[in-house]
């Protein structure tokens, strides 16, 4: 955490000082501008903190290079600056690419939103980086907001000529002490943020302090070989008389070497013949496995596209069934809306029939007291009519009983206004309509006996609909064997394949042991050391050798290079130690040495 918050305050420190400056100039900045350089030096810090250390045949590897390569996939727009990085030959380490890859990001103005897409995927990046690294923590969110505003300066940066696979990254934090000096109560935080600080440079010091000794170190032998290279040179030329007296002995014991090695040869051309017809052999045989394999992967593919189409078949009797089933949900409502309105017009008639019985009895008490108060019996038939309104009202909504009822209160008003004298006739009449009513009932008991039936055969229906989900869950079931199936086959498939790439490295590694017995051919038969007076420039990047440039031979192809072309060292199949040898052929050897180790 704490080394976290230190290169996170060093990250504003840095971008500070540089847009201010850069304002000051008011033009493009170069690669020598000191606080562009020093921005670099503490982002390259912010990148390699808690990297993963990377195992391979050559030893341990730690480099930041590898995380930037995630964004040529991730975002198509930066396969450009990875083109140029690669095409670069100067670049000879993923630290030298990686420092470039951030220069063309920062020129092209880029360089926040290729790390903001890195951030996006962190499951990527724990490939790379520990748990509590910087960039897989909030601070590098804030890192990269920050760098957001180095787009309002425009650079222009030169990467040819510039080494930057040997360049050492030192904080200078003179230009940070010159910033809080000038400013005011503000900045003075600054200062107290470099001063906490103190523990994270005195351990960045200890590293480079490191470096500085070892380097050191070099430079002494590099001085002690000198004056040993000196001292051989003088007693070299003490020697020639005696070499030159020697040389014939020599030409002598050379002419023996060669009647030697012409046979030597012979017996390695009658091995290299055995084994050009093994390896014919063996090729034929794996050619037959390829067609094998490849027979069983079309028959693969095509059991998988049978699977794909009864898989769609049954995704369309599901959307089927689905359809089905909405449809089946809607009748339902509809159905029990309807059930719900039969089930009020009930009650309503049934408060109609019960009016209509305490109707009846009163008029029945008016027909006992006729004789006594025939004004009352006018009140009454008053009441009456007032209540054959109120069915009327009410039996408008009913279909069948309804009518009936108005046609019977139309008759039964124009008999009591026609004909008051004869009560009794109404008394018959208001029998017949009891009885009417009683029919009526009955026909409402015999609907509500149908509608029970169709609420039972709805119930039905439900069941059966139940029984259908049932089935369709069983589908579904039998969808996740087949998708399981699927897999299965995938993994078959891809097992395959693996098998296939296995077959191809045995036969990438058969080729190399044949280039490698070309070449020990070409060993056994010499190079041609190329003399001395014959090259005036590098072979490779062809500058002119003066006395600070000198020459050197590739102990491997004889050529002659500079110091810079040819500072690798490898130790040859005719040399026991490790000699110096050219940036090709050292590239060339790790390939094999690579392939043959895998």
């Amino acid at each position: 955490m704490e080394e976290r918050a230190n290169l996170m305050n060093m990250m504003k420190l840095s971008i500070k000082i540089l847009i201010q400056s850069a304002l000051s100039l008011g033009r493009t900045l170069d690669s020598d501008f000191p606080p562009l350089q020093q921005f670099f030096v503490v982002l390259e810090h912010c990148l390699k903190h808690g990297l993963k250390v990377k195992k391979t045949f050559i030893g341990q590897n730690k480099s930041f290079f590898g995380p930037l390569e995630l964004v040529e996939k991730l975002c198509p727009e930066a396969s450009d600056i990875a083109t140029s990085v690669k095409n670069l030959p100067e670049l000879k380490t993923a630290v030298g690419r990686g420092r470039a890859w951030l220069y063309l990001a920062l020129m092209q103005k880029k360089l926040a939103d290729y790390l903001k897409v890195l951030l996006d995927h962190k499951h990527l990046l724990s490939e790379f980086y520990e748990p509590d690294a910087l960039m897989m923590e909030e601070e590098g969110a804030v890192i990269v907001g920050l760098i957001v505003g180095l787009n309002v300066i425009d650079a222009n940066l030169c990467l040819k000529g510039e080494d930057l696979d040997s360049q050492v990254g030192v904080i200078d934090f003179s230009l940070y002490l010159k910033e809080t000096q000038d400013s005011d109560g503000k900045q003075d935080g600054g200062i107290t943020a470099v001063l906490d600080q103190k523990h994270y440079v005195e351990e960045l010091n200890r590293h480079l302090s490191c470096t500085v000794a070892d380097l050191q170190n070099k430079i002494d032998c590099l001085e002690k070989t000198n004056s040993k290279l000196q001292e051989e040179l003088a007693a070299a030329t003490d020697r020639i008389g005696s070499l030159q007296e020697e040389q014939q002995q020599l030409k002598q014991q050379n002419e023996l070497i060669r009647e030697r090695s012409e046979k030597s040869v012979e017996v390695t051309k009658e091995d290299t013949k055995v084994e050009l017809d093994t390896y014919k052999q063996s090729r034929q045989g794996l050619d037959e496995m390829y067609s094998d394999i490849w027979k069983q992967l079309k028959e693969e593919k095509k059991i998988r596209l049978e699977l794909e189409k009864e898989l769609e078949l049954q995704i369309g009797m599901k959307t089927e069934m689905e359809i089905a089933m909405k449809l089946l949900e809607k009748d339902t409502h509809e159905k029990q809306d309807t059930l719900v309105a039969l089930r009020q017009q009930l009650e309503e008639v049934k408060a109609i029939n019960l009016q209509m019985f305490h109707k009846s009895q009163n008029a029945e008490c008016s027909l006992q007291q006729k004789t006594e108060a025939i004004s009352s019996f006018e009140g009454k038939t008053n009441e009456m009519m007032s209540s054959m309104k109120q069915m009327e009202e009410r039996l408008q909504h009913a279909e069948k009983a309804r009518q009936t009822a108005e046609e019977r209160c139309n008759k039964m008003k124009q008999e009591l206004a026609g004909r008051l004298d004869t009560c009794r006739q109404q008394m018959s009449q208001l029998d017949s309509k009891c009885s009417t009513l009683e029919k009526e009932l009955k026909s409402e008991k015999e609907q509500r006996q149908t509608l029970q039936k169709e609420l039972h055969q709805e119930k039905d229906a439900t069941t059966l609909l139940k029984t259908e989900l049932q089935q369709m869950e069983g589908l579904k079931k039998e969808l996740r064997k087949l998708q399981d199936e699927k897999q299965q086959l995938e993994k078959v498939c891809e097992e395959q394949e693996q098998a296939l790439q296995e077959m191809g490295l045995h036969l990438s590694q058969s080729k190399l042991k044949m280039e490698d017995i070309k070449e020990v051919n070409k060993a056994l038969k010499g190079h041609t050391w190329l003399k001395d007076d014959e090259a005036t420039h590098c072979k490779q990047c062809e500058k002119e050798f003066s006395i600070s440039r000198r020459k050197h031979h590739c102990r491997n192809c004889g050529d002659i290079f500079c110091n810079t072309c040819s500072s690798n060292e490898l130790a040859l199949p005719s040399y026991p130690k490790p000699v110096r040898v050219c940036d090709t052929c050292h590239t060339l050897l790790l390939q094999r040495c690579s392939s043959n180790s895998s």
